[in-house]
């Protein structure tokens, strides 16, 4: 296959510029200015399009097993070739918990099975996720786990997440921190403070999320663990690992587009359970701080924290729905729309924050547009219309938190180990 006339970008090899790629098998053949193709070749005009090396979610909701009502592997791998992702990370909290060898196993073999993106388990740092015990970590290593969380919930004794650390700190992995302090969380629905008091209901600190932040970072101060903070939403938050980095500390941290777009402002009298999240919708000052903290290098990736819900789930008191909103299929087109059109953040830190940091940080292996890399690549039509409709999602839920809004710029195309499974938009 050769991928004619794209503007390839790709910081860690310093290209930017009109390039012809070559795929031969399952690798980079190629790329230079003008490429002959070769007999029997397959040509696809890239003209006026982007080529970057295959994007990554490092933090997904698939669902199965045990909620595959929701979503299951087959159709949450649809929803992220169709976002544009060659590769996601899936989160642990199904039934039973992704918490032994077999499980990882299980997950794996179903992705392959579907022929899309690639499925990368996270496992359970806990056995069942109850903050009791340690789960599998080596079984689960073995079978092919990229880092190990709790998300949903934090684990709440730091006794218990000083022993994770420790244990997982020997297999060359990162604990993923769901960062939240459940004595202070209880029963909260929305952001603590001026949104909680107008809407009327219980509020969920900021402290909630920063006490657990504060307490993670000395852990992997004390144990020398690598720690990646999941769903960062506050401006103190970032502020911590700011200065945990500054001190050298193996601390990184995401954020979603719900954090950078959305405020507790956007929560009306209309109550729209689609922007019940956890953690909830900050104020707008949270929200500018971690534009500018992704813009600055301070946040290392963004992750759509795709979490899928039926529509009862959803179609009840904001009270009693359920936390999360679909990301992956409006993941991208919101970065184009809202930071690389804007010029706020530059199609070279794009590609650092959606493909190069999430693999480093999961220690999956390096992807990059030259050759001998594995052809693992998304391109990118910056002009594309986007309207997100129920219609737009391939994920069997449609809880989007950007339902109505009209975007611009998408993946076009996606290639998997030299297998074009996303073709003009369409999931093969």
């Amino acid at each position: 296959m050769l991928l004619k006339g794209a503007r390839v970008i790709d910081p860690q090899v310093g290209i930017d510029g009109v390039m012809d790629v070559l795929v031969d098998g399952g690798l980079i053949a190629e790329v230079s200015e003008a490429v002959d193709a070769p007999e029997g070749c397959e040509v696809v005009d890239c003209a006026g399009k982007v080529l970057v090396p295959g994007l990554v979610d490092m933090h997904v909701h698939f669902r199965d097993p045990g909620f595959e009502y929701k979503e299951d592997i087959a159709s949450g791998v649809r929803a992220a070739t169709h976002g544009g992702f060659t590769d996601v990370a899936t989160m642990p909290n199904t039934d039973p918990v992704t918490d032994t060898g077999t499980a990882v196993r299980y997950q794996i073999d179903r992705g392959a099975d579907a022929g899309l993106t690639r499925v990368h388990p996270i496992g359970a740092l806990t056995r069942g996720e109850d903050g009791e015990s340690l789960a599998e970590i080596g079984d689960m290593v073995m079978e092919g786990a990229c880092g190990f969380s709790d998300d949903g919930h934090g684990v709440q004794s730091a006794g218990m997440m000083r022993t994770c650390m420790e244990y997982v700190s020997q297999f060359d992995r990162a604990v993923i921190a769901h960062c939240e302090d459940e004595s202070l969380t209880a029963n909260g629905v929305v952001n603590e403070g001026r949104a909680s008091t107008r809407l009327g209901m219980f509020g969920w600190p900021a402290l909630g999320e920063e006490l657990e932040v504060m307490r993670d970072i000395e852990l992997c101060r004390l144990t020398g663990c690598p720690l990646h903070v999941a769903h960062i939403s506050t401006a103190r938050s970032l502020d911590l690992v700011r200065a945990a980095k500054a001190e050298g500390l193996p601390v990184t941290c995401e954020v979603t587009p719900h954090h950078l777009f959305l405020t507790e402002e956007n929560i009306t009298d209309s109550y729209n359970t689609n922007l019940k999240v956890n953690p909830p919708l900050r104020t707008r000052d949270d929200a500018e701080a971690l534009v500018a903290g992704l813009a600055d290098g301070s946040i290392d990736c963004v992750v759509s924290d795709h979490a899928p819900h039926a529509a009862h789930e959803k179609d009840c008191e904001f009270e009693i729905a359920y936390f999360g909103t679909v990301g992956l299929e409006t993941t991208l087109p919101l970065m184009l729309t809202y930071l690389v059109d804007r010029g706020t953040v530059t199609w070279q830190r794009l590609v650092e924050v959606l493909a190069v940091a999430p693999r480093r940080i999961l220690r999956l292996a390096p992807v990059a547009v030259e050759a001998g890399s594995a052809a693992d690549l998304t391109l990118i039509d910056p002009e594309a219309a986007v309207t997100v409709t129920p219609e737009y999602f391939e994920s069997k839920s449609k809880n989007s938190a950007f339902l109505g809004l009209h975007l611009k710029g998408a993946a076009s195309d996606v290639v998997i180990g030299g297998k074009r499974v996303l073709e003009a938009g369409l999931v093969r």
